[in-house]
């Protein structure tokens, strides 16, 4: 034993005084910067940006009382605005952000108000090509305009997908409908390839196949509109057309039946897009309202104009291709 009592604690820590008036910091509550016990950060429930479900929920409801009301409009091309931005734009959304990750270029060349004709390359053996264009447009352009796509007669001939298709703005690629529509001031979408762009094989992809007879181009003009020429890269790759089975197409009443590396053979699965970085360019407004008289009827304006706007297409499709770099990682 030390002599004069017990041995002191080499492990205690020494006390230390307060000075008179000081609180005890054993009786202060807890304050922002002191961390929370684990059960207690566990126990709060987690906020959600912008009410999540709650969000969700109400426009749903409200979607619900205004089709149960008959409160929403459908114009005479059967396009039902209601219907469009609450059902068919949120899944589209996902595609165009997520699984493409679509950059939208030269969206300033798109006017604010009026009417404009916008001619794209058309690719990747199902036309999604169509619907992503006038996503961007709806999205991401200021006025937020809505594009009404120019469509092939098929489209409208198939169950479930031709009334979605008149619902979300589009109607038959023919000169009386798109005159209606630019006449009304719209944004109005072609593809002139066609079927011969969009079921082309992957060999060809990002070369552009002939552009019609000029049918767009008399359109426009006769409206007076400019022509914007709009560029795609990234379709190409979402269904690469190895083959093409003829006979069975057909039979089926198709312009042709593709064969890519997983479709047939994975069946439904070889149906999903493949996820490929998508560009698209909107290019500077080609004006047609200077032309004279009777250009709308002239061969050789209009064959003139047709080649200008392929040519412009082209020559952006090389230049995006090389910005991307890889089609998959961007």
């Amino acid at each position: 034993m030390h002599p004069s009592g017990p041995a002191p604690d080499r492990h205690r820590r020494p006390r230390t005084r307060r000075p008179p008036g000081s609180p005890d910091p054993r009786t202060q509550p807890m304050t922002a910067h002191q961390p929370r016990a684990e059960s207690e950060r566990l126990d709060e429930p987690i906020p959600t940006a912008g009410g999540g479900w709650r969000d969700t929920l109400a426009d749903a409801l409200a979607f619900a009382r205004r089709r149960l009301t008959g409160d929403y409009q459908v114009d005479e091309f059967g396009y039902d605005a209601d219907f469009t931005d609450s059902v068919l734009l949120p899944p589209l959304r996902l595609l165009f952000e997520r699984w493409f990750r679509v950059e939208a270029l030269g969206l300033e060349h798109l006017p604010m108000t009026g009417a404009a004709l916008l001619v794209a390359n058309h690719s990747g053996t199902v036309p999604i090509d169509a619907v992503m264009t006038a996503v961007a447009v709806r999205e991401h352009h200021p006025a937020h305009r809505v594009v009404r796509v120019l469509a092939a007669d098929l489209l409208f001939d198939l169950p479930v997908l031709g009334t979605l298709a008149r619902r979300g703005g589009n109607t038959l690629a023919c000169n009386p409908d798109a005159e209606r529509l630019l006449a009304a001031g719209e944004l109005v979408s072609v593809f002139p390839e066609g079927f011969k762009g969009v079921g082309k094989a992957w060999t060809q992809r990002y070369r552009l196949q002939r552009f019609g007879r000029g049918g767009f181009v008399s359109a426009a003009v006769q409206a007076g509109v400019p022509i914007i020429p709009v560029s795609i890269v990234g379709a190409e790759e979402i269904y690469p057309m190895i083959g093409n089975l003829k006979p069975l197409a057909r039979a089926l009443g198709l312009p042709y039946f593709p064969v890519t590396p997983f479709f047939p053979l994975l069946g439904p699965l070889g149906a999903v897009p493949l996820p490929s970085k998508w560009i698209i360019e909107f290019g500077e407004p080609i004006p047609t309202d200077d032309l004279p008289d009777g250009a709308a009827d002239d061969p050789m304006v209009v064959f003139g104009l047709t080649d200008r706007v392929r040519e412009t297409i082209q020559q952006t499709l090389y230049r995006l291709l090389l910005r991307r770099g890889h089609p998959f990682l961007g």
